[in-house]
């Protein structure tokens, strides 16, 4: 990922100029619709896949879910990042997110299943809204150049995801639970960085810069939905 921050100053210590300004207004405005409208595709994903029985057959076989949701979600993004500077690469980012969408059925069906379930996916919504805030509101007035954490989180985000992958076969509740904590910290960090990245002017591509805070979302949704779903849910 891109660690380049560029410095608001020139060598004579003046103000850089108005243009990287709005050039850097317009990729966070752009970065800012795209993620908007990549919700659209996610929402539909997710309502194909549990109105069509794709969830049921996940859940069935998650091993082969896994390795479906892997091989999909890592070619796609490999995809989006080669056409990342024409039109084709807005086109795969939202086909990427109806995919996500899809592969998030699963545990919406799971969570739905309760008696409190729209409830448990609307507070997860509302929380995950509040993370985004947050970390947004201090992306913009955090100093600190925080790019150096990118490796730290990148470790941990390689560390759930192997640990994810090793809970399919030893389904450990207290191991699913330390998961799911620790990548809503991961991801909500990870979200800062990626978002002080496009304020700071380190990140000049919309969709990267999209794809990137997606991802961000997207676990922190997922994860606290988990933990809403297993602390507050009620079976009816």
């Amino acid at each position: 990922m891109n660690e380049y921050r560029p410095s608001p100053f020139n060598r004579s210590g003046a103000i850089a100029g108005a243009p990287g300004e709005v050039a850097r207004n317009k990729v966070l405005r752009n970065t800012y619709w795209l993620l908007a409208l990549s919700l659209i595709p996610t929402v539909l994903g997710a309502a194909v896949g549990l109105y069509t029985g794709i969830n049921t057959v996940m859940g069935a076989s998650p091993g082969l879910s896994a390795i479906v949701f892997l091989v999909g979600a890592f070619g796609m993004m490999f995809a989006i990042e080669k056409n990342k500077n024409n039109s084709l690469g807005v086109v795969l980012l939202l086909a990427f997110t109806f995919f996500m969408g899809i592969m998030l059925s699963r545990l919406l069906g799971f969570v739905m299943g309760m008696s409190n379930g729209s409830q448990l996916v609307m507070t997860a919504f509302g929380g995950t809204a509040i993370v985004f805030g947050t970390m947004a509101t201090l992306a913009s007035t955090i100093k600190r150049d925080l790019s150096g954490m990118q490796k730290f989180l990148f470790i941990g985000a390689v560390v759930i995801l192997v640990a994810a992958l090793a809970n399919i076969f030893l389904q450990l509740p207290a191991l699913m639970l330390t998961i799911s904590v620790l990548a809503i910290v991961i991801f909500s960090a990870f979200m800062l960085v990626d978002l002080q990245r496009v304020v700071n002017g380190g990140e000049t591509n919309y969709v990267s810069a999209t794809l990137a805070i997606y991802l961000d979302v997207y676990n922190v949704f997922s994860n606290l939905l988990m933990l809403l779903g297993i602390f507050g849910g009620n079976r009816e």
